[in-house]
């Protein structure tokens, strides 16, 4: 393996520990994680469980409904297919596949793949998304394209699923084979993935994630089996894959990546911002299957996506070399706030540097009866973290130490306690075993509790 950076390591263990005190205290069913650097996974975790009922615990093996992820393999083979000369992206969708609307017919590949041909988002019935009927098939997502489209094309960014099944099957009609194995052989497996198919079934010995309901509407999670096909939208959302066989594919697709199934130029027309979401509540732009964000200064490009008891997202940071997929499988996951949480942690190291040799005990997890803090080294101060918040790294307090248990908070809001000292306090042992920061002092966990208990019982 490449020598990694020296600040990514530590980011990293971070990141792990970060994410397992956000499961404890959201009480998500499952978080799978993975991270990519220079095309290598550099990290693997996975949290909880895939199946609440059985008490089955989630591993990195365990594959997700990716859902929306679905659109950058569907807009990476058409990217393909341009590259050998069968289509081209001012191709009109009814040069393809016939019996559209006309206005329809008329709607450019380009359009397609960057959700700009106005058309209905999911049709005018869209009951399979929670389970109420099966996903579309070849006969009804062709019936439901017979239909007007709901704007006029090429005016503004509007999402829909029927688009890209429409992709999906100027592909088929393209290629002369099923989407799902044109697809796979094409695009999956030339891209070296090998815990990604575009739909269910999967294959002998691999294991899916359960999806969960949320815990508010019944005071429990319901489980969701998570295994219908999505029929002809498969190219819009069937996808099933792993959070490294997302971020290892979302790396391959960075223009600057070493290796890819897509040529540069490929690549940077599919990352490329094209269309602003000028009304959204959330800062993104649409590429060709590609969502465009802004992490405090680092641009990336990846996507999201949801189903029924999935939630994901993912994001690759070109200027970085750096890919996280981030997948939950519950209909609240977490996975936008713990991606952009993810990110700035990883940020922050990498601005600041890794651990200053002398700051190694001034770390760790502990509370007080306010909640957990976290003394977090990062260069040569030391954040005083908050692991219960989204970005646990965001205006917290920081330390300057100057001496081996002794440091100044350096760093810290108008309502904290600026200026004042912080102190490592030590057994017989030389082992830390408390915190005091200002007037306050902080324990390890099992302390705090066994003294709680006694006073309040």
């Amino acid at each position: 393996m490449t020598d990694l950076p020296a600040w990514l390591p530590p980011a990293l263990d971070y990141v792990r520990d970060w994410l397992g005190y956000q499961m404890r205290v959201t009480e998500q069913p499952g978080c799978a994680i993975a991270v990519v650097w220079r095309g290598q996974v550099v990290m693997e975790a996975a949290f909880g469980h895939a199946d609440l009922a059985a008490g089955e615990a989630l591993t990195p093996r365990h594959r997700h409904r990716v859902a929306s992820h679905s659109k950058t393999f569907t807009a990476t083979a058409m990217m393909k297919l341009r590259e050998q000369g069968r289509v081209s992206l001012d191709d009109p969708a009814g040069e393809y596949v016939d019996g559209l609307h006309p206005e329809i017919a008329k709607a450019t590949v380009a359009q397609l793949l960057s959700h700009t041909a106005g058309v209905m988002r999911d049709g005018p019935d869209c009951a399979y998304w929670v389970g109420r009927a099966p996903f579309l098939d070849d006969a009804g997502l062709r019936g439901e394209l017979t239909l007007a489209p709901a704007i006029e094309a090429g005016v503004r960014l509007k999402y829909s699923n029927h688009g890209f099944g429409l992709a999906g099957l100027v592909i088929e009609a393209i290629t002369g084979e099923p989407y799902g194995v044109w697809v796979k052989r094409e695009v999956v497996d030339a891209a070296g993935l090998t815990e990604t198919t575009p739909d269910v079934p999967l294959p002998a010995g691999a294991t899916l994630a359960k999806g969960h309901g949320s815990k508010a509407l019944l005071g429990r999670r319901l489980v969701f089996a998570g295994d219908q096909s999505t029929g002809a939208l498969a190219s819009a959302t069937g996808f099933v894959s792993t959070a490294a066989d997302i971020a290892k594919f979302l790396a391959q697709l960075a223009p600057n990546a070493p290796t890819s199934i897509l040529s540069v130029a490929s690549r940077r027309e599919m990352s490329r911002p094209q269309w602003k979401d000028r009304w959204g509540a959330v800062d993104q732009s649409y590429g060709l299957g590609t969502i465009s964000w802004s992490f405090d200064g680092w641009e990336g490009f990846g996507h999201s996506g949801g189903f029924q008891g999935y939630i994901t997202r993912s994001v690759v940071i070109p200027e970085q070399d750096l890919a996280v997929s981030c997948l939950t499988n519950a209909v609240d996951g977490a996975s936008h706030g713990w991606l952009d949480g993810t990110m700035a942690i990883l940020k922050r190291f990498q601005m600041a540097g890794a651990p200053a040799a002398d700051l190694r005990d001034w770390t760790g997890r502990w509370w007080s009866v306010w909640g957990p803090s976290d003394l977090v080294p990062i260069g040569d101060r030391v954040v005083v973290a908050s692991p219960g918040l989204m970005n646990p790294l965001a205006k917290m307090p920081e330390l300057t130490v100057t001496g081996m248990d002794e440091a100044v908070i350096s760093y810290a809001g108008g309502f904290a306690s600026f200026g004042e000292p912080a102190r490592l306090i030590r057994d017989a042992g030389g082992a830390v075993v408390e915190v005091r920061m200002a007037g306050g002092r902080m324990t390890p966990e099992a302390d705090l509790a066994e003294e709680l208990v006694e006073r309040y019982g």
